[in-house]
């Protein structure tokens, strides 16, 4: 008996090609079979019948006579079933840079003046408390759930501890880190030296590492804002634990400029220098390159993360380039007060920017095909995450995936089912949520939070703050 069925649904092949009318069963937490509607259940030879594709019509949808509804694979055969007709299976999204310390702050940051970090987001993070935290990461779960996000890295912020306990009854698959700076001058509440910003992390890293689907990773907040002792250390740590080691990189000018007049060379080269890249190290944002940095993270098998939305009032990246050099490149929301947790909308937002900045100068405007961008928010960012398996519906693969409904006027009837699931699908369109094997969402009913609760809660805070 198989743990859960998914019946008569089009999935998503790790190549980019959607296989229509598939039976897929989930057991043990892991994808066991991916075949033609039936087929397993007639008994007949399935092996390699997740590569197997029914006919297409011009509409988009299988022409193949009587491969619809339930009659394949026997529900009574499995414990939970998903009647997959007109929804497409495929891998959640992987968020690799969130802030969820930052939930509260939405709508408070577009259209101020520069230097948002310092006068906005960093008093407002002094001012957290456990309870706060609690109700972020309340509603950064629901919104990532809801939006089709079942996997993330937060790049840490206060109070963690009660956002793991969160994040562990959600079902989502995370990274945590706790907020990583020793500058002086910083607000009494979060103001620490090296060594205690370290044992931060590491009661943090005690308490919840390998603690149901959670990790956590060293982290450096902001390189400008952490002394060399810092840098050190949190490389060390990372190192000794095998996790990984995050830091935003090469976001804004002055970030460069400073390391150019202190130490003679660009941050990334700094990093370089000390020994922290590495195929553990992930560089969220990396707008501002140079042509040697982009080569020291290829050389050190480095990560990157970028985030469309947030980044657009900064630079583009050369993610073209990047990804020439073979480095991995996931993508990043930064956060809800940088415009909510879809990465639908970042992927969206990211096409643009890649082809205004580097296809119209080429005259290529497939410079980020859509089947590129959406591996980059699926596969790759289960590779940062340390799951190279992960992030891809096929046969041993771990059991995460989400499903789309398709019959809906804005995606229906489709020519190429890829490139509208980047151009017009929304958080709205996510129906189920499966995260390790077990439900986080059916028909978009969240099962492992109470969302009343939360949003009341919410509604709460709000009243109380206007």
């Amino acid at each position: 008996m198989a743990d859960l069925l998914i019946s008569d649904a089009a999935v998503l092949q790790p190549d980019g090609s959607i296989a229509w009318h598939q039976d897929v069963t989930v057991e043990g937490g892991r994808f066991t079979c991916i075949c033609p509607h039936g087929m397993r259940d007639e008994g007949a030879d399935v092996s390699g019948a997740p590569g197997q594709t029914g006919r297409v019509s011009a509409s988009g949808l299988s022409d193949v006579p009587g491969q619809s509804g339930m009659s394949g694979l026997s529900g009574s055969r499995c414990k939970t079933v998903i009647n997959g007709a007109g929804k497409l299976v495929m891998p959640p999204l992987a968020d690799c840079h969130m802030h969820t310390g930052q939930q509260l702050l939405k709508g408070r940051i577009l259209d101020e003046l520069p230097m948002i970090w310092t006068r906005i987001m960093l008093p407002f993070e002094s001012t957290l408390t456990p309870e706060r935290m609690t109700l972020s990461a309340g509603l950064a779960a629901l919104e990532m759930i809801l939006s089709g996000t079942g996997a993330f890295i937060d790049a840490g912020s206060y109070h963690m501890e009660a956002a793991a306990e969160v994040y562990l009854q959600s079902g989502l698959r995370g990274i945590l880190s706790a907020s990583t700076m020793d500058q002086p001058g910083l607000p009494p509440s979060i103001a620490q030296n090296a060594e205690e910003a370290i044992a931060q992390t590491d009661r943090l890293y005690d308490a919840f590492h390998g603690k149901g689907l959670l990790n956590v990773a060293y982290s450096l907040r902001s390189l400008i804002s952490c002394s060399p002792e810092l840098i050190d250390r949190a490389g060390a740590r990372a190192a000794e634990r095998d996790t990984l080691l995050q830091a935003h990189m090469n976001e804004y000018p002055n970030e460069v400029n400073y390391y150019l007049q202190h130490y003679g060379c660009r941050p990334v080269e700094y990093l370089s220098s000390r020994g922290i890249l590495g195929p553990r190290f992930l560089g969220a944002h990396s707008i501002l390159l140079s042509s040697r940095e982009k080569e020291l993270l290829a050389q050190s098998k480095s990560l990157v993360c970028h985030c469309p939305f947030s980044n657009c009032g900064k630079g583009a990246p050369d993610t073209p380039g990047l990804l020439e050099r073979g480095v991995t490149v996931g993508l990043g929301t930064d956060g809800a007060a940088h415009g909510g947790l879809s990465l639908w909308n970042e992927m969206k937002i990211f096409r643009s920017v890649m082809n205004v900045t580097w296809g119209v100068s080429t005259s290529d405007p497939a410079i980020m095909p859509a089947s590129r961008i959406l591996s980059m928010a699926t596969q790759n960012g289960y590779a940062i995450m340390g799951m190279p398996e992960g992030g891809r519906i096929q046969e041993g693969a771990p059991a995460d995936f989400i499903t789309i409904r398709l019959d809906t006027p804005h995606l229906y009837p489709t020519g190429n089912l890829v490139n509208t699931l980047l151009e017009c699908v929304t958080a709205g369109d996510v129906a189920d949520m499966v995260v390790d094997g077990k439900l986080v969402m059916k028909e978009r009913q969240v099962l492992t939070l109470d969302q009343e609760k939360i949003l009341f809660e919410a509604r709460k805070y709000m009243e109380a703050c206007s």
